[in-house]
């Protein structure tokens, strides 16, 4: 069974400024300081786009990660789509939407997911990672909205 959730964050900052920040590898590290993430494969600085993959290592619960996404679908400045290739979700999948009306920017992030473990799993996705994983999202975002 998975997990599906969605992040609304409202800015001020123009759509193309929040879809160039939110497919920025190093806007991404900046984001993630906290958990110590970092781009090891793939594209590793800039831009993300269509067809490429980054591998993030990092630090969640205080056990070291490793996952790889693959950029799947560019529609700039509108949106844009990752999953996860390799790593601990047995699915991940993340589509990033920007939207703008009367000089504010709306961006939806919706977030499919399914943990490992059978029936353990499901039960860490309910109780732990779905609001661990929203707050992360909504701790970004606020980062991403942040003026230059």
């Amino acid at each position: 069974m998975s997990v599906h959730f969605r992040v609304e964050t409202t800015s001020a900052l123009p759509r193309e400024v929040l879809f160039r920040r939110s497919s920025s590898i190093d806007d991404h590290v900046a984001s993630m300081a906290a958990s110590g993430e970092r781009a090891v494969g793939g594209v590793l600085t800039g831009q993300i786009g269509e067809g490429q993959t980054v591998t993030w290592h990092g630090r969640h619960f205080g056990v070291r990660f490793r996952m790889t996404s693959l950029v799947t679908e560019v529609e700039h400045p509108r949106r844009f789509t990752d999953r996860q290739v390799r790593g601990p979700f047995k699915e991940f999948r993340h589509v990033h939407t920007f939207t703008s009306a009367g000089g504010v920017t709306t961006m939806v992030d919706e977030v499919t997911f399914t943990a490992p473990f059978g029936p353990l799993g499901r039960l860490a996705e309910r109780l732990v990672l779905d609001r661990y994983l929203r707050r992360l999202i909504a701790e970004r975002n606020a980062f991403l909205c942040r003026p230059a």
